[in-house]
């Protein structure tokens, strides 16, 4: 090793995702959701890696963004939305401001600047939508984009036909936002099975991830890429111990003393007034948060991972004889900032640090070109689920869900074939268009994930079996159409133009081409 050789690579990975929530009810869960992530994840990690990106800083930042998220921040009436709700953010603010408390009047001051921030940055930077942001990005290599299916559907469990078209409307989303059309793609829930790279491969997808287990298990280092199965298409794994560092709910850096508490809110304004003090301090007997002191944690917890990272990768490089290692990290963007009030400042100063301790910081694209595949992997069913299998997916507590998916996908091929079959298929139509929309959207892995965590899963219960009945309803007006009544043509277009209205993303998809991956359109 030289002295100015680099100790070894780091990838952070960021995935970006929320389901389809626009017209979806409000609070606690639907629209808020998505404006919370918008204010305090989007807005400033995006912000850290403009500045980034401004300082000449490149291949920093794997980011996957899936296009269901990726359209909610380009819809019209969710960027209309949003800014409706940081004006009222705003409002409470100042009123907090305002408050008797010295300390709750110190946290509503600060609350107010952060609000009145993220309303200057959205005005200036995203009142058009976030794909120029993106593409921005991208042009700069600041960032690696990761592109992936449609509406983040679990594709171990689709069929190989379904899987293809779900991948191939996502991926066509991300080349008409933002210009561009990556390789590299976020595998849903980091789910796998046997034979998906074959998916992937027909598809022209270049790579992808899953949870560090799923090489482990086959006897393969998550310190390397490799191809799998008989393809050329490569897998990396997340390094779960670094990975953890941050991650773990019970050592991880966002349950730090000075860190803001997620969980407590003030009542009347729903501003989080404290820090989280300790993991064992009820809520009613937490300390204020203090933004400066929280400043100081931050700074000492982005210095402790990157000498985490190092040692690692010093490791890494006496276990394999001098040959550097890779370590990959893997987190949900809405960690940083929502999860995480100090995330995105911890984000800018581990991306500085790093590689002042002689780190390489790269991407999962670039690292494939430095020679990161080591050779090839036959993995076994995996996930990043709990127990890294496809338990949460397809456990006992979904297994209504699971029928009711086989049943949505039995029905919706043979539909398709025979349309096309009939004449209906001949040119593209807004009915079949929005019968996949419907199909897609019951298909996300958010509802069965939300249910057997235990997490708004009424809601998601609610989600799936609206998705699931819109596709019904239209699907049996098609069927009476492709059975010779015409009649029933007029009200599929009827239901359809309804439907569209609410859940009308990916307004480029086709619903033939379903037909052309069953061969229909050959």
């Amino acid at each position: 090793m030289t002295p100015n050789e680099p100790v070894g690579s780091f990838a952070l990975v960021l995935h970006s995702h929320l389901p389809w929530l626009a017209h979806h009810g409000s609070w606690p869960v639907g629209e808020e959701w998505l404006y919370q992530s918008w204010s305090s994840s989007y807005l400033p990690v995006f912000g850290v890696l403009e500045q980034l990106a401004s300082e000449g800083r490149t291949d920093l930042v794997t980011l996957g963004m899936t296009p269901v998220l990726a359209a909610q921040l380009d819809d019209p009436y969710c960027l209309s939305q949003f800014e409706t709700w940081m004006g009222f953010w705003v409002e409470r603010a100042n009123q907090l401001a305002s408050h008797p408390d010295d300390a709750k009047r110190t946290v509503g001051q600060y609350e107010a600047k952060v609000a009145r921030d993220c309303v200057d940055i959205f005005g200036s930077e995203w009142a058009t939508g976030g794909s120029t942001i993106v593409r921005r990005l991208s042009d700069s290599h600041t960032i690696e984009l990761l592109s992936g299916p449609a509406t983040h559907p679990f594709q171990p469990l689709l069929d190989d036909e379904i899987a293809s078209f779900a991948l191939a409307v996502g991926r066509n989303d991300t080349r008409l936002r933002t210009g561009c059309l990556p390789t590299g793609i976020w595998a849903p829930e980091c789910g796998y099975r046997p034979g998906l790279e074959e998916t992937y491969a027909a598809a022209g997808v270049s790579h992808f991830m899953v949870d560090g287990p799923t090489l482990l298990h086959v006897g393969r280092s998550t310190a390397d890429a490799w191809t799998i199965g008989d393809t050329d298409v490569v897998a990396f794994g997340r390094d779960l111990d670094v990975t953890y560092r941050v991650w773990s709910p019970r050592k991880g850096y966002p349950g730090g003393a000075w860190y803001r508490d997620f969980h407590t809110f003030e009542y009347d304004s729903g501003i989080r007034p404290s820090r989280v003090t300790s993991t064992r301090t009820p809520s009613e007997s937490k300390a204020p948060y203090e933004p400066l002191a929280a400043r100081a944690a931050v700074e000492a917890d982005a210095r402790d991972f990157v000498d985490v990272v190092r040692r690692r990768l010093t490791d890494l490089r006496a276990e394999r004889n001098g040959k550097p290692g890779l370590v990959v990290v893997g987190y949900d963007t809405e960690l940083f900032g929502h999860w995480w009030h100090e995330g995105p400042m911890w984000l800018d100063r581990v991306l500085r640090l790093l590689p002042e301790a002689g780190v390489k910081v790269t991407t999962l694209g670039s690292a494939i070109s430095d020679g990161a595949v080591a050779g090839s992997a036959s993995p076994r069913n995996s996930s990043w689920g709990s127990g890294k299998d496809w338990s949460v997916w397809a456990g006992d507590a979904v297994t209504g869900m699971v029928e009711d998916n086989d049943g949505l996908m039995r029905n919706w091929r043979k539909l398709i074939d025979d349309a096309v079959h009939s004449g209906l298929a001949t040119t593209r139509s807004e009915v079949l268009d929005q019968l996949a929309r419907n199909a897609l959207l019951a298909l996300s892995s958010d509802w069965a994930f939300m249910v057997s965590k235990d997490s708004a899963a009424q809601y998601a219960r609610d989600r799936h079996r609206q998705h699931h009945r819109n596709f019904v309803r239209l699907a049996n007006a098609v069927r009476g159409a492709v059975d010779g009544r015409h009649e029933n043509w007029a009200t599929a277009v009827h239901i359809a133009g309804e439907q569209r209205r609410t859940d009308g993303p990916f307004g480029h998809l086709d619903g033939r081409l379903l037909g052309a991956a069953l061969g229909g359109m050959r």
